[in-house]
């Protein structure tokens, strides 16, 4: 078995659905994804995999885990990390932010999404990472921050695509681990 075979067999196994029958809805739980080592060590080389035809000089990862992911990832590949951070606060009026607001997202909120200029810069080459697409609105939001700054969206890497607009994940150059229907 490949080491891809055997990470995406991992996330398969470990993952499970949460809600009692009663329930209107369950919720995915992935929280055996980061207690099992093998998975934890195989997410950033798993997600670097997905585009082994790029060459990114900069990893992008939203606040919490897609940072946390885009950590491991940009570890494996020798490059640096830009956390997008949710509801962005200046530390002072001097301090330069990207900035933009997402579409509805898989809780039908919006949120404001923004990046330190310092840290996202033209002539970046930028893969974006995260655990899970669903709406692809924080997705979309980040991509613009990356057309903002003047850098190059390389692509999406992400763990679980449950994206449904197929015109967005060729947009996005969306590639993923496993798919939502695999889980």
């Amino acid at each position: 078995m490949t080491a891809d075979a055997d990470l995406k067999r991992r996330l398969q196994t470990s993952f499970r659905w949460r809600g009692d029958r009663t329930d209107y809805n369950s919720y995915a739980d992935l929280t055996a994804w980061w207690r099992d080592p093998h998975v934890l060590s195989s997410l950033g080389p798993g997600l670097a995999s997905l585009f082994d035809d790029a060459r990114p000089s900069l990893i992008m990862g939203i606040q919490s885990r897609g940072a946390i992911l885009g950590a491991l990832v940009a570890v494996h590949l020798g490059v640096g990390l830009a956390e997008v951070r949710k509801d962005p606060s200046r530390a002072a009026d001097s301090d330069p932010w990207w900035e933009v607001s997402t579409g509805p997202d898989y809780r039908d909120r919006s949120l404001r999404l923004g990046v330190r200029r310092s840290l996202l810069q033209s002539g970046d080459r930028v893969l974006f990472v995260d655990d899970w697409i669903a709406t692809g609105a924080q997705a979309e939001a980040a991509h613009a921050l990356v057309e903002m700054a003047g850098a190059t969206w390389i692509g999406a890497a992400v763990v679980v695509d449950g994206l449904e607009r197929t015109p967005l994940r060729r947009a996005l150059r969306l590639r993923s681990l496993v798919s939502l229907r695999e889980l």
